[in-house]
């Protein structure tokens, strides 16, 4: 069996289990609270397999694609920015550690009153709080950078502008990716909490609204589409990584432990 395939078989095999796991033990359950998994698959089908699928979900997604998105905009731009200008790090950098320090939940209500209970306050919301691991892991990212590297760099006289595209970005380009990861969960967990509040549409709204008429069929199929969202998200973002990053992964699996052990051998062999 080929390294990929042992590595799908092994991500695949826990979520299996569990799920197998919870259709067993919620098979018989009688609790109106924790319905048997083979009537929420039920449900889920025919709520979002599409009858709640353009009214709720495709709006949810919008909101979490244009808040994230700009947070990646902004946050990769000034987080260079940032990086490559000390002057303009330091003049930054305490508004930057006063406004990630403030929930971003906290300010729900703020974002009502300025921006209405439309898109633009849940995709507001999102990019607030999405913002901050992308900005400072891109900051990390370029810091990180060898000076030498820029030195040499401006030795031979390279423009600025390729400097950042075929230097500084694919330098810092794992410790941006990090924070992507990271800013990606904190999107979805905003998400849902921007549709809880002031809503008429959305996943969240779903959810609170199949809570307040004791629908829990319901709720539960909200849950697990958010479930569902968060993990394709995931793994969408981890094929643009591998893409984006293949010279990264190629030079850590030459690195590896078993790489090197593999290259003694047949050089032993030799």
């Amino acid at each position: 069996m080929s390294r990929a395939l042992r590595t799908l078989a092994w991500e695949f095999s826990v979520p299996v289990v569990l799920i197998a796991v919870w259709w067993v033990v919620s098979a018989r359950s009688g609790s109106l609270y924790y319905p048997p998994l083979s009537h929420i698959l039920t449900r889920f089908q025919e709520l979002w397999l599409f009858e709640r699928f353009t009214s709720d979900a495709l709006p949810s997604v919008t909101n979490l694609a244009v808040g994230y998105l700009s947070a990646v905009v902004v946050g990769i731009g000034l987080g260079v920015a940032m990086g490559l200008t000390p002057w303009l790090r330091e003049t930054v950098n305490p508004p930057v550690q006063f406004l990630r320090a403030l929930p971003a939940v906290a300010l729900l209500p703020l974002a009502i009153q300025l921006l209405g209970i439309g898109w633009s306050m849940k995709a507001g919301v999102i990019f607030f709080g999405s913002l901050w691991p992308i900005l400072l892991n891109t900051v990390d990212g370029v810091r990180s950078i060898d000076p030498l590297v820029n030195d040499m760099a401006r030795s031979y006289r390279i423009t600025r502008r390729q400097r950042v595209l075929r230097i500084v970005l694919p330098a810092a380009g794992p410790q941006i990716f990090v924070g992507l990861r990271a800013s990606l969960s904190v999107a979805v967990i905003l998400l849902l909490a921007s549709e809880l509040v002031g809503s008429t549409a959305g996943i969240g709204f779903f959810v609170l609204q199949a809570q307040r008429q004791f629908n829990i069929t319901d709720m539960w199929t909200g849950m697990v589409l958010l479930g569902l969202l968060g993990y394709l998200l995931n793994l969408a973002l981890q094929a643009v990584e591998r893409r984006v990053l293949s010279w990264h992964f190629a030079r850590r699996r030459k690195n590896s432990p078993e790489s090197r052990s593999q290259n003694k051998k047949e050089s032993a062999v030799d």
